[in-house]
């Protein structure tokens, strides 16, 4: 009934302009937060303290993440439930999408060990804010500028830092603004990733899921796991806030995360939401976040995990604890290398897979599925940030909870 061509002409359209406006404000939310948040530290010993502090809850939650999805994928195996018939299948529907990640990946690993450090820094502050997929060198950049800030005296900064700060507050008030066509954007962004899955036809979801369904389960359980109770273990252990209060806060800021499956363009309401619903003081929220919006991707790390398992089972091959133990090492590092962007871990994945000897166009298997899940992941990555957020700012004690 032509509904798929009516629906990406008439509806999509509405939830890309919403990503856009999200994206569109990221990067000068990012720069004016991160230089007001470093520049309000009072020395740099206070700024090295959070900053390692931060960073070290990132990679123990990221390695925590892919070890619950090793255990998970291990113990129910869904790749011995792929019929030959639908690999076959699944991997000539795809052809074409595994061949452009396959090259986006040996780019990738043809880089130099150290190649991630040079790329942080950009030669051209205005080239870097140029693109969302620059956001690192806009976060080193900013936190230069903000290091810088804490050299001079307060009163020479004063002009310099109003400025940032008076930006920070308008692209807050944007946010609501944006906000107001949220239900629109997230409808229309819904409806697009179900037409472009199913096509012209509404059963091939149907039959995909069937197919993949233990894969999307084992994926789903895990980032649950990882949410309720590494994120609620340490809500309830480590601050004084009720794990249901923090999940009520946080709850609009996940609706957006898994519509739009980037964590960037979520980052300017999960900042309001930390600040304004979860008590989170913006000195904190204003650092953690944009760092936990580059480097925290517990969601996407849990994925590679299973999907990297899962691909091996379906082929038929064994990965002993050797290899999985790679895998942890490489998934944690992948994962904070990621961009923020959508579909940004299938690329990861691809080394991940070529690092264990497993043939890369395996992902095959899972690119029919890998929107529906990433939307997921993301939500977890957006949750995680959340949480860091929260038990940083109540070890500094800047931390109040609200009603």
């Amino acid at each position: 009934m032509a509904w798929v061509d009516w629906t990406e002409d008439w509806i999509a359209p509405f939830g890309t302009v919403f990503v856009n406006l999200l994206k569109l404000i990221a990067v000068p939310l990012v720069l004016s937060s991160l230089i007001c948040g470093v520049a309000s530290l009072s020395d740099l010993r206070q700024l090295s303290r959070i900053g390692g502090k931060t960073i070290a809850i990132y990679v123990i939650t990221t390695a925590v993440a892919v070890c619950i999805g090793l255990i998970t994928v291990n113990l129910i195996k869904p790749g011995k439930q792929v019929p030959k018939e639908m690999r076959e299948r699944l991997q000539q529907t795809y052809e074409q999408n595994i061949s452009g990640r396959q090259r986006d990946a040996l780019v990738t690993k043809e880089r130099g060990p150290l190649q991630p450090f040079v790329d942080i820094v950009p030669e051209n502050f205005f080239g870097a804010a140029s693109s969302n997929r620059n956001m690192l060198q806009v976060v080193f950049f900013a936190i230069l500028i903000g290091v810088g800030a804490i050299q001079l005296r307060k009163e020479k900064a004063k002009v310099f830092l109003g400025f940032f700060e008076t930006l920070n507050e308008i692209i807050i008030k944007l946010v609501d603004l944006i906000m107001l066509i949220a239900p629109l954007g997230v409808f229309a962004l819904m409806a697009s990733t179900i037409t472009s899955v199913t096509s012209d036809n509404p059963g091939g979801v149907l039959h995909l899921l069937s197919a993949l369904g233990q894969y999307c389960l084992v994926v789903i359980l895990g980032l649950a796991i990882h949410m309720m109770i590494t994120y609620g273990l340490i809500i309830r252990c480590m601050t004084p806030m009720k794990f249901t209060m923090f999940l009520k806060g946080i709850g609009p800021a996940q609706l957006v995360a898994f519509s739009t499956s980037s964590s960037a363009a979520t980052l300017p309401l999960t900042m309001e939401r930390t600040e304004e619903s979860l008590g989170v003081s913006e000195e904190i929220s204003s650092f953690v976040l944009p760092m936990g919006a580059i480097t925290n991707m517990d969601g996407t790390g849990l994925y590679q995990s299973v999907a990297a398992v899962f691909i091996a089972q379906a082929l038929g091959m064994q990965l002993d604890w050797t290899a999985q133990l790679t895998i942890v090492l490489m998934a944690v590092l992948a994962s904070i290398g990621s961009a923020s962007v959508p579909g940004a871990g299938i690329i990861m994945l691809v080394l991940i897979l070529e690092a264990l000897g497993i043939p890369s166009a395996g992902i095959a298997l899972i690119f029919g599925v890998d929107r529906i899940l990433d939307m997921c992941r993301t939500l977890t990555n957006v949750t995680g940030d959340a949480t860091v957020a929260v038990m940083v700012a109540s070890s500094e004690g800047q931390l109040k909870p609200q009603n």
